[in-house]
């Protein structure tokens, strides 16, 4: 009866560990760990063909994108002699703010503390607190911090995003560097 239960209990443990790796290994996380990977080569080795290009951007296709979205890409802004990239992801697009929202919440879900390993560095984890998207805001946006913030990736930012353009929400998915741009030809700080 003893080992019984010592077998049980170890079959319900390893089936927790199982179930816990699920909770902390998805496709999206593992998306945005091998964006985030890439960061200290500016995106380098994941930006593709470029797609257009204007007076001081660009933008190019991605090799990495979540599963399941609309549209990726990364781009590359040029300002005073100095090149920022910003990879962008549009999760989801819906006329219907309700569905839009779930899914912002699938996605926080999937990415809130993720574990990124960078070879060479001490791994770090994506916090941030979850808000929930009101429809009277346009825009709605959660950013995470990297912990513990190292020096190589302190300019580093990741947001989660539900915006309303042209009465489509949109969930988007943001890794880039100093200020957050809209990803558009004619893209403005925010």
């Amino acid at each position: 009866m003893r080992s019984t239960l010592l077998t049980f209990a170890f079959l319900l443990n390893t089936a927790w560990l199982f179930s816990q790796d699920d909770v902390f290994s998805n496709k999206t996380n593992l998306a945005l760990e091998k964006v985030i990977r890439d960061y200290p080569n500016r995106f380098q080795n994941i930006r593709g063909d470029m797609i257009s290009q204007h007076a001081r951007e660009a933008e190019y296709k991605t090799t990495i994108s979540v599963p399941g979205a609309s549209y990726c890409s990364i781009w590359k802004y040029t300002v005073a002699n100095n090149d920022t990239y910003n990879w962008t992801c549009t999760t989801f697009n819906s006329p219907n703010f309700m569905q839009a929202r779930a899914k912002f919440k699938e996605v926080y879900d999937q990415i809130e503390n993720t574990i990124i390993k960078i070879e060479g560095q001490k791994p770090f984890i994506l916090n941030a607190q979850y808000r929930t998207p009101t429809d009277l805001h346009s825009m709605n946006l959660i950013s995470f911090e990297l912990l513990p913030q190292t020096e190589e990736m302190k300019n580093l930012k990741v947001d989660l995003s539900l915006e309303k353009e042209s009465n489509i929400w949109k969930v988007k998915l943001n890794v880039y560097e100093g200020e957050r741009r809209l990803s558009s030809p004619t893209a403005a700080v925010q």
